[in-house]
């Protein structure tokens, strides 16, 4: 019988962060797990999205606070709290792009302002193994944008100058873990 597992939060400069994530081969009970203590470990810290990398598990999978994101974007609500993805891919951008600050849960307290594409559409697969596509804008597609990056082993700050980025940087490794 496994254990459960207890995943903790991974920050900056950890370089698990930098690494390219695996595909998911297979739709478990314990990935189904994963995602869930992600969820709670997201609301523990009061974010939005969070990527399976960022609890130091080098998988494609991601979490999004999808009624959170309903309410910050005057949007109806969705069916289900949390949008579970796992392998998504981005398969069109928008060419209008929008420029927003974005802060990330494992680099707190910095933020910065990031370029991103306004629109995009991905594809991906939800927690019962169902291939989905999902047309995303404004804060939605921003997070997932964003969380994507982090399964592609890239931080926001890396769209940064890099004398911003060495700021960054300091100020996390002076900064007290988080519990």
């Amino acid at each position: 019988m496994e254990t459960k597992r207890k995943l903790t939060l991974v920050i900056e400069p950890d370089p698990i962060l930098h690494q390219v994530s695996e595909e998911v081969k297979e739709i478990t009970s314990d990935l189904n797990d994963i995602l869930d203590e992600m969820a709670s470990i997201m609301g523990q810290f009061d974010g939005i999205g969070l990527a399976a990398p960022q609890v130091g598990i080098l998988k494609r999978m991601i979490i999004i606070d999808a009624e959170t994101i309903a309410r910050e974007d005057k949007i109806p609500l969705p069916n289900e709290r949390y949008l579970k993805i796992i392998n998504p891919e981005i398969i069109e951008v928008s060419r209008e792009t929008c420029l927003k600050e974005e802060g990330c849960l494992s680099l707190p307290t910095i933020y910065y302002t990031v370029e991103r594409p306004e629109r995009i559409r991905i594809k991906y697969f939800n927690e019962k193994g169902e291939e989905l596509h999902l047309d995303a804008d404004g804060l939605l597609a921003r997070c997932i944008e964003h969380e994507i990056d982090h399964l592609n082993g890239k931080i926001f700050i890396d769209y940064v100058g890099p004398l911003k980025r060495k700021l960054a940087i300091s100020k996390l490794k002076k900064m007290k873990p988080r519990k």
